[in-house]
């Protein structure tokens, strides 16, 4: 009787220091972020442009234990005001936010960012094996109205302290503190600007008119607007006859009236196609207005009617 006296004392230990060693196990947590790319910008356009990415949460430790998540993302390298995050191509930057909600109302923040709320809450309940795994969104939005940015590939990176996932067992939803175990994912967002023109052009009407016996002037315009530092050229085609820029025919059936499109109030400088007839320019990220200068010269008078003729412009850039 001593013998099984002084043994179950010492099996009971056992399986207590068994039972103790399962109740502290650790939770681990792996995480991982894909880049967020928001392709290629179109900042003339003055319209934002949405993206978004994933994280990945792969969890571990007791079973059915929960699991506070609380992921951090501060500025990144391309920097932030308090308004947007930026992304960065040499010295030029392009403004950007990154979101919790799809709507993209609720700013993803950071416990080490001061100028949004912190980081998101998300708790993950693992299984009755002790595994659990999930995917979070972030959501991403370029804003429009940035026509001055320059064209280049804007970037943003995000490493070191600029990603803090924290996360712990515990049944709060607080993500406020400083407590748990930390990860930091790396990941980078990203947006090109090509060089970009838009053209708008003024017709030139030369009213009613009588007898064609003295030159009638008239003008019309081409407004283009280029990304900056977007070397452009405007060119004109011959019309519907494809003639040469003072030879140009207005018609009406098989009658026609002549006429030029000239660069200057002159009307000494041909506008056409050809070297030495175009108009260049550098794009400023603003609209850009040049007048086309027509003249109708002295010629035999067709019969009445209205005569029309239709020039293509075209943007070189």
């Amino acid at each position: 009787m001593q013998i099984d006296f002084l043994s179950k004392p010492m099996l009971a230990a056992a399986m207590l220091a068994c039972l103790a060693s399962g109740q502290v196990k650790a939770q681990s947590c792996s995480f991982g972020i894909s880049g967020m790319s928001f392709g290629q910008i179109d900042t003339l356009s003055g319209a934002p442009a949405d993206s978004s990415t994933s994280m990945s949460i792969n969890c571990s430790g007791l079973p059915l234990a929960r699991i506070l998540i609380c992921p951090g993302i501060g500025s990144g390298s391309g920097g932030a005001t308090a308004s947007a995050r930026q992304l960065a191509s040499g010295g030029n930057q392009l403004d950007y936010q990154l979101y919790v909600d799809s709507g993209r109302s609720v700013v993803w923040g950071s416990n080490s960012w001061p100028f949004a709320p912190g980081p998101p809450a998300y708790p993950l309940t693992l299984g009755v094996l002790g595994q659990g795994s999930g995917t979070v969104m972030i959501y991403g939005r370029l804003f429009g109205g940035q026509a001055s940015a320059p064209p280049g590939s804007y970037l943003s990176s995000f490493s070191g302290s600029d990603v803090e996932v924290r996360y712990r067992y515990t049944a709060s939803s607080d993500c406020s503190t400083s407590l748990g175990n930390v990860e930091r994912p790396g990941f980078t967002v990203s947006a090109t600007v090509p060089a970009n023109c838009q053209v708008n052009t003024q017709d030139v009407d030369f009213g009613a008119q009588g007898v064609l016996a003295t030159n009638i002037d008239a003008t019309g315009g081409v407004d283009v607007t280029c990304t900056p530092g977007s070397a452009y050229t405007i060119s004109l085609d011959g019309g519907n006859a494809a003639a040469p820029p003072t030879q140009r025919e207005m018609s009406k059936g098989a009658e026609t009236v002549i006429y030029g499109l000239y660069r200057d109030a002159a009307r000494s400088q041909p506008w056409g196609s050809t070297v030495g007839t175009t108009v260049s320019g550098s794009g400023s990220g603003s609209g850009q207005s040049f007048t086309v200068y027509g003249r109708v010269p002295p010629q035999h008078t067709p019969s009445p009617g209205t005569y029309v003729d239709t020039v293509v412009v075209t943007v070189t850039y």
